[in-house]
């Protein structure tokens, strides 16, 4: 049943209700003063959390012009993971699958063709011995995978498998393929491990989990491995964040004035979004800040006076820090976060190069950039495919998954396929 047009109705008065008191304006001229008077640098506790990497500033690059800009790197490689998302099985297994693949920018077949494969595992059956592998190769030497068991947790089984599969895959297959990429490599997501990361911060179980187990310190060991890897090449890597939910930067300043807003992606909409004089957005141009360098939420765990878990960094622990610029794109009104180890944007030619190809990249592509589209397609596992595989699992478990309500409302009939 759908929503008569007097519900409709009724539910924007409440709107309208809820609406009212907060100034568009208001929040605008925050906005401004915030970026005027507390990024430069941005304290939290006496610590200094965020600063800029130069001079503090706006950026407007009209979008043609950028869109034909020479790239200043010639070639570009892109990194995602895909999983199946966590299911249960009715023998008490939780289960989640993840594949990572690589793109190039101009393409490569072959490198497109290749595959890193994790199966993730988690059983609360005291009897259970799970048959966990080593890496073992198929296709044709294409594509390697693995099956292993996660560390055994009372709450929190699918947050598990999901993010050490999704992790593991992406880091083992970016470190399998580091030595093809001349010239950048893009990851499509944070440069860190961000949900795991996460979980050293909150008060539960999984805060002792990545402190104390292996499985997910090994993960956060490979993405250090990985900035190591590429510094010693001397080949920048850059994060490249479509949805960020980070809230470090207005968490650190509502101490010391209003921050309306849901998260510091809206904060930075709001500093970089242009209007005419009749309040309509322009489009004709992309916006960006400049390189900050960050130690605000996840991105102190890895500071240099973070602890990083306790694991070995190799190189000087500044080299490891978060640094990022913030992109807006007006014409699809949307915002995006771009990440890079402080070992590359130290140095101001190679910031502005970084930031040059990624507004050339939106510009071209009016989205994310092509390598990292590209990947994203190799690495995405469908709706068809996924209800397939889980079929297929179900049949090698000689066990059903555990379907709930909701399976039956908004899924698809898996009796439909084959």
């Amino acid at each position: 049943m759908t929503l008569d047009p007097i519900h409709v109705d009724g539910i924007a008065r409440l709107a309208g209700r809820v609406g009212r008191g907060v100034d568009e304006r208001d929040q605008q001229a925050v906005a401004e003063t915030v970026w005027s008077d507390f990024l430069d640098p941005l304290s939290d506790d006496g610590r200094v959390v965020l600063e800029p990497l130069g001079e503090q500033e706006r950026l407007k690059a009209p979008v043609d012009d950028v869109a034909l800009t020479d790239p200043p790197f010639p070639t570009q490689h892109g990194l995602d993971s895909g999983t199946i998302n966590p299911t249960t099985f009715k023998n008490g297994l939780v289960l989640d699958v993840s594949q990572a693949a690589m793109a190039a920018v101009p393409s490569d077949l072959d490198l497109h063709r290749g595959r890193t494969i994790v199966m993730t595992a988690h059983s609360n059956d005291d009897t259970y011995t799970p048959g966990e592998e080593d890496w073992t190769m198929h296709d044709g030497g294409y594509v390697r995978k693995r099956a292993l068991q996660v560390p055994r947790v009372d709450r929190y089984e699918q947050h598990v498998v999901h993010a050490i599969a999704l992790y593991l895959a992406e880091s083992e297959h970016a470190l399998e393929q580091a030595d093809i990429v001349d010239d950048l490599l893009i990851l499509d997501g944070p440069l860190y491990p961000t949900g795991l990361l996460k979980w050293s911060q909150r008060n539960t179980v999984l805060a002792d989990l990545v402190e104390d187990e292996r499985r997910p310190r090994e993960v956060v060991a490979n993405y250090l491995e990985l900035v190591e890897r590429f510094v010693e090449r001397d080949v920048p890597l850059i994060g490249f964040i479509k949805n960020s939910a980070s809230k470090g930067v207005t968490q650190a300043v509502r101490g010391s004035t209003n921050t309306p807003w849901a998260n510091d992606n809206a904060f930075f909409g709001r500093v970089l979004r242009r209007r005419d004089d009749d309040g309509n957005r322009l489009t004709d141009a992309l916006t960006a800040t400049n390189w900050f360098r960050s130690r605000v939420g996840t991105d102190a765990v890895l500071a240099a006076e973070g602890e990083a878990l306790g694991l070995d960094r190799s190189l000087d622990r500044e080299a490891y820090e978060v640094t990022f610029f913030v992109l807006y794109d007006p014409r699809d009104d949307l915002v995006y976060r771009v990440e890079a180890p402080y070992a590359f944007t130290e140095d101001p030619d190679t910031r502005e190069a970084l930031r040059l190809q990624v507004l050339h990249d939106v510009a071209a592509e009016q989205g994310p950039p092509l390598a990292v589209a590209k990947a994203d397609e190799l690495a995405h596992i469908d709706r068809q495919a996924n209800e397939q595989l889980r079929r297929r699992i179900e049949r090698e478990f000689d066990s059903e998954r555990h379907r709930e309500y909701n399976d039956k409302r908004w899924g698809i009939d898996v009796d439909e396929l084959v």
